[in-house]
């Protein structure tokens, strides 16, 4: 197994508490989307991807398609990804990918939360190169042989395939591979019609650093309250 599998096992699987919030954070991943290659999912492989996503928490198929006709409004704000590095408590390196339509909003409140949780905001590129971005797909386990499968998709760019099971006892399949290759990945699975649960992207951190229980909720507060910051996407950290 590789270091994507021995992180995603260790670190605490954070899920966002409120239907409402993952609803919005799809909606704008949506608008980001359509923006970027038209409405049609058909000819825009990332919106594609986000309606997968939005099948995977129950987003309700209405309220998608009123996003995607939402973003095809010239009146919609335009969000613009922004990421914000710095530390946490006890040298814990924190990456924030965030969507905005007000960046100096933004930036003020991800200070804000720093500063709150007696961390500290870095400049660009403090703690970027703690980590290796990759994109991951999961799909449904049709009781693949594992090797078998990296192997005839190693031509595509994957670098690991390994299962996984939720609490709930369902078992499925992840697949990772290097950011640049999503597409390609995204292409080969659509073309052997195996089911995309849902993909996306993620930074896993190159080492990581293990705290005392008491320093990790210290930590685990300045996380919480910003994946609570409604411009915030994503927030990953080196911390096990």
């Amino acid at each position: 197994m590789g270091r994507a599998f021995e992180f995603r096992k260790e670190r605490k699987m954070k899920r966002w508490s409120k239907m409402a919030k993952q609803f919005t954070r799809i909606g704008k991943d949506i608008v980001i989307a359509v923006k970027e290659g038209g409405p049609d999912p058909d000819t825009n492989s990332r919106l594609r991807a986000v309606i997968q996503n939005a099948k995977a928490v129950n987003m309700p198929k209405d309220n998608v398609e009123r996003a995607i006709k939402k973003a095809t409004d010239k009146d919609t704000a335009d969000y613009k990804e922004v990421n914000f590095e710095g530390y946490a408590p006890h040298g814990i390196a924190v990456f924030v990918e965030c969507a905005t339509d007000n960046n100096n909003r933004t930036v003020a409140n991800v200070r804000a939360v720093f500063n709150k949780c007696n961390g500290t905001m870095g400049t660009t590129g403090s703690v970027e190169f703690m980590f290796d971005r990759k994109c991951h797909f999961k799909i449904t386990d049709n009781d693949f042989d594992l090797e078998e499968l990296e192997f005839e998709l190693i031509d595509c760019g994957v670098e690991e395939v390994f299962s996984e099971t939720t609490e709930e006892g369902e078992k499925h399949i992840m697949i990772y591979g290097d950011f640049p290759n999503f597409g390609a990945i995204q292409k080969e699975l659509e073309t052997r019609e195996i089911e995309i649960i849902e993909s996306g992207f993620e930074r896993i951190p190159t080492t990581t650093k293990k705290l005392a229980p008491e320093e990790t909720e210290e930590v685990d507060r300045l996380l919480e309250r910003m994946e609570e910051e409604d411009d915030v996407m994503n927030v990953y950290h080196n911390m096990v």
